[in-house]
This record gives C-alpha cells, structure tokens and sequence, in this order.
C-alpha cells in the first residue's frame, strides 16, 4: 500500500496499534453519529459505524486508504459504550465482574478501488470484582473513554481472567487482520 495511509480515529491506542505496521500515516478524526441498531445484528452494525467514520474522511481524502474502527463490548445482548460518570462506570464494572463478555472491533478500509469491512469478535472472562476494588478502579479515572469501562491493555489488566481470540480486537484494532486486508489495496 504506497498511497497516503490516513486512520480516521482519535483513539490512542488505534494510533499505537498502526504504528506496528511502520509506515506512515495521517490521523483525520471524522465526527459521525456513532447510534447502532441495537436490534440488528451488532457484528454487522460495528462494520457500518466503521464505515461511515472511514467513508466521511474518505470523501475528502480521495487519493488516500481510509481506515475507520469502532468497538463494542456486549454483555447478556446489552451494549456497554463508554460510561457516562462514576455511577455508570461502577455499573458496567459490576456486570463485567466474574463474567464473560465480547468485545467486537469493527473496520472498514475504503480507497477509490474498494470498501473493505469487517469485524473481528474477542471474548473475556473476568475475575470477581469486589466493590472496593470497582471503586478504585474507577478512581484512577481509566474506564471513563473506554467501551466498556476498562482497558485490557491498561490497569484493567489485573481484572481479566482469560480471553479467547484476538487481544488486538479488544485493544480496539485487530492489526494482524488489517495488515492482511491492507496487502489488497
């Protein structure tokens, strides 16, 4: 892929993600409305938000390979995004403890050729959270711009008991798969 790489995410972690690739790319942050039908199918509502990011920076970045990301964390068929304030945090937190969940990171790569979108699925299993620890948790201010209310990859480590798939998928990018995919553009 030697046209202009451009990431359409302010996500942190999407941009350390990509710099594995080691090659050179632009961040455009597209601001979409990030509402999902939560009554369809998420896998394919993921890819349809990831979309809509790469395709809105795409539009005026023509000449150049858009990837849009977006992820999800579903528990018992209810959506957690990112917490509203404490109380929402601590309820996610609760749910999540000693339970399993999915997280799923959606993508789409667009350039002028062809729209490439697809997701990828992770399940975690937590420990049991005991109160105390959900609140001091909460208190290093972590969970609040994550999907979910915790980073896999942050302190929230010391919560997860196993995962099944891909890590990267619940970093937010799964970048073996991407890699893949960008050997085609």
């Amino acid at each position: 892929f030697m046209q202009r790489l451009i990431l359409a995410s302010k996500s942190p972690r999407r941009k350390e993600l990509l710099d594995l690739l080691e090659k050179s790319y632009d961040v455009i942050v597209s601001e979409v409305d990030e509402t999902i039908n939560l009554e369809g199918d998420l896998r394919k509502e993921i890819e349809k938000l990831a979309f809509r990011k790469a395709q809105k920076v795409f539009l005026d970045n023509q000449d150049a390979t858009v990837i849009g990301a977006d992820t999800i964390v579903v528990i018992n068929k209810q959506v957690l995004g990112k917490p509203k304030d404490e109380d929402d945090a601590y309820r996610m937190l609760k749910m999540l403890s000693g339970n399993s969940h999915e997280v799923i990171t959606g993508v789409c790569i667009i350039d002028k050729n062809r729209t490439d979108c697809f997701s990828c699925a992770t399940s975690v299993k937590f420990n049991e959270l005991s109160d105390e620890e959900i609140k001091q948790y909460i208190h290093t201010r972590e969970p609040f711009d994550k999907a979910g209310a915790y980073a896999i990859q942050g302190k929230g480590a010391r919560y997860i008991n196993s995962i099944e798939g891909d890590y990267y998928t619940v970093m937010g990018l799964p970048i073996a798969e991407v890699y893949k995919r960008l050997k085609k553009f």
